[in-house]
């Protein structure tokens, strides 16, 4: 079979198309053919070497699948051969087949198509417990996420609408991204790649900040967005795609109550009862058609690099998906 792999840290021209072996299903395990794969910065800090956790070489990324059930190991009840199903794994996404456990599983309707379901796990999930979880978001308050055009904002939008947030601002950084924040729900909407924007923010919550507020760009973004905090507000941050790490002074949160908190999904995924009721209620949000989830480009296997480069620069709104 065919896979995208990388041998050393660099950029996107350091991803392979490569030879590797099928994988042979374990016990507990389906072989799943992959029809769509999703793209996530996390496979950028792979890529990068700037990831979280240490990445062993030579890598293959790709942490969301969906597709058909192909093959299934002896010891697989819930699933069978032919059966259309989405999973959230470790690595090895970027790949014409995935061997994995059938508990990491979930079945997607046949109402679905499968670049929709991708869509769903990582960035879903992650938008779920970085508001409800980590924010603690309740009804009535308000709620800053940036890049709310990408894939984890524009769920972060719509789950905060239906949350109950009174104010949802978001940020990005072109009209047409803030057009479409705006389509998601957004109440209020700030370019901040503009100077002032810290201003706006606290003009439209009268002087007193956020709650709760949604932060990946890293660098001064967070600096920036540390002052938009409101009284015992909480600053969730959940990646640096600009590739800058923070610096701040802890003692400027003393003063007001205010809390930075860190979010990795990984740690959500090892507590079953928090991903499995999490995951149920964003399905059933997509049923009742409250969330929407947006596909902003669709690239064969082959051309990863490319999705990764326009990821990186930006250019994208929504779910990038990889198509084997």
């Amino acid at each position: 079979m065919k896979v995208i792999k990388f041998e050393e840290f660099g950029g996107p021209e350091v991803l392979k198309w490569s030879d590797a072996e099928k994988p042979q299903p374990r016990s507990s395990e389906v072989l799943i053919e992959v029809k769509s794969s999703g793209v996530n910065y996390a496979d950028t800090a792979r890529r990068e070497g700037q990831y979280v956790v240490p990445t062993a070489l030579p890598y293959v990324p790709g942490s969301e699948v969906a597709g058909v059930i192909v093959e299934t190991g002896n010891d697989v009840r819930n699933f069978s051969k032919g059966q259309r199903v989405v999973a959230l794994i470790e690595s090895g996404g970027y790949s014409q087949y995935v061997a994995v456990d059938e508990r990491v599983l979930t079945p997607v309707p046949d109402n679905v198509d499968f670049d929709q379901a991708v869509a769903l796990p990582l960035q879903g999930l992650s938008a779920y417990h970085i508001l409800k979880t980590m924010g603690r978001l309740a009804p009535g308050e308000t709620v800053l996420i940036h890049a709310a055009a990408g894939g984890v904002g524009a769920i972060a939008v719509q789950l905060a609408k239906i949350f109950g947030a009174s104010k949802i601002i978001a940020t990005a950084s072109t009209d047409e991204k803030l057009a479409h924040a705006k389509k998601m729900g957004a109440t209020h909407v700030v370019n901040y790649s503009e100077d002032g924007w810290v201003e706006k923010v606290k003009e439209i919550t009268e002087g007193k900040g956020v709650d709760v507020a949604l932060e990946m760009v890293g660098g001064d973004v967070f600096n920036q967005t540390v002052k938009c905090l409101a009284s015992f507000g909480r600053l969730v941050i959940f990646g640096a795609a600009s590739g800058q790490q923070a610096t701040f002074n802890p003692g400027q949160l003393m003063r007001k109550n205010q809390s930075v908190i860190g979010f990795f999904l990984p740690q959500i995924m090892r507590n079953p009862v928090l991903f499995q009721q999490s995951f149920k209620e964003l399905l059933g949000y997509m049923a009742s058609g409250q969330l929407t989830l947006t596909i902003g480009g669709s690239y064969p296997l082959e051309e990863a690099a490319q999705a990764h480069q326009m990821l990186q620069g930006r250019k994208t709104i929504g779910k990038l998906v990889l198509k084997p």
